[in-house]
């Protein structure tokens, strides 16, 4: 009887070791992958137009995990291709499966706002510091993006959007 309960305390243990180590280790993972800092650099800038630029900001100060803070701009070349440009201070806090959006709406505050706006998905967040360059797709009308939002897909939070304030044109480079 005394074996049986030590071999059931055993296995909770090692159980809970199991799953305590997964759960670190999703926390973990990006400090040990994504720890360069970005220096992609638009190509030809001096063919692209500057068709809104921001600021993300962080939304919620009392939350020292999710933030993000830095310039970003929406690009257009005169082939018509569109970038979305993480300017070289950019910069958010790490986290797992972190991606950049692109939503409707300007106002992203929440989880809600996020979640009620039309997004689309520009791919995996590179590196959490630096300069990073993301293609728009041909479906998109950047006339149309209220917002650059990054969000963390794996447990499905606002990490950060970004406010534009500039809507002119103006030539890059």
């Amino acid at each position: 009887m005394r074996n049986i309960v030590l071999l059931s305390f055993a296995a909770g243990v090692l159980g809970l070791g199991i799953i305590a180590g997964f759960g670190l280790g999703i926390f973990v993972y990006p400090y040990w992958f994504l720890t360069d800092k970005a220096m992609e650099t638009v190509a030809e800038p001096e063919t692209k137009t500057v068709i809104k630029a921001g600021r993300f900001v962080h939304v919620n100060p009392k939350d020292p995990v999710h933030w993000g803070r830095g310039g970003v701009s929406i690009l257009q070349g005169k082939d018509r291709e569109r970038l979305v440009h993480l300017e070289p201070d950019f910069a958010v806090g790490p986290g797992p499966r972190f991606h950049v959006y692109l939503v409707d709406r300007p106002e992203i505050a929440s989880n809600a706002d996020f979640h009620a706006s039309k997004a689309v998905d520009l791919g995996r967040l590179r590196a959490f510091e630096g300069s990073q360059v993301y293609q728009i797709p041909v479906s998109v009308d950047p006339a149309g993006v209220g917002s650059v939002v990054i969000w963390c897909k794996e447990f499905k939070v606002l990490i950060s959007p970004a406010r534009f304030s500039q809507k002119a044109t103006a030539r890059l480079g």
